[in-house]
């Protein structure tokens, strides 16, 4: 739910006007309980995705342009490793305790390829295409 809800933040604060919304604006445009957002908006804040003033003109904005931000890289940052199981995991990898051989394990060679698969997905798709709606993503990899 937390990376849901990160992703729709982040999708408002691609689309609005002037760049910058309150928080209280944010959860009205991504339908995200503001309590929870306010954790969202920190994690956001500390993983480099977004700046944050405070005061009459503050509010948040995107940290650099949408269609320079990963959806996968805004995914890890706010769940963790995309991988089903940790040992199928490029970024945080750590062997199963039960298995003999991790190289020859198929269980292992089958949650790769799924993490591969997911990520060619997620980091093929930049914020501003997931902000433009339903096929954005589809689209813009077909004119590639």
């Amino acid at each position: 739910m937390k990376a849901k809800y990160a992703l729709r933040a982040m999708c408002a604060l691609a689309r609005a006007d002037d760049g910058r919304l309150q928080a209280r604006a944010i959860a009205e445009h991504s339908r995200t309980p503001e309590k929870f957002l306010e954790s969202i908006l920190v994690d956001l804040r500390e993983a480099g995705f977004i700046h944050s003033r405070r005061g009459q003109k503050g509010g948040h904005a995107l940290a650099r342009p949408a269609e320079q931000i990963r959806v996968g890289d805004l995914i890890r940052a706010i769940d963790g490793p995309l991988a089903p199981v940790r040992c199928a995991s490029v970024s945080a990898y750590r062997a199963c305790a039960d298995c003999p051989d991790p190289a020859q394990c198929e269980l292992r060679a089958l949650m790769r390829e799924a993490r591969d698969a997911l990520s060619r997905v997620l980091d093929g798709c930049s914020l501003g295409e997931l902000a433009r709606g339903p096929g954005a993503a589809l689209l813009a990899g077909d004119a590639a």
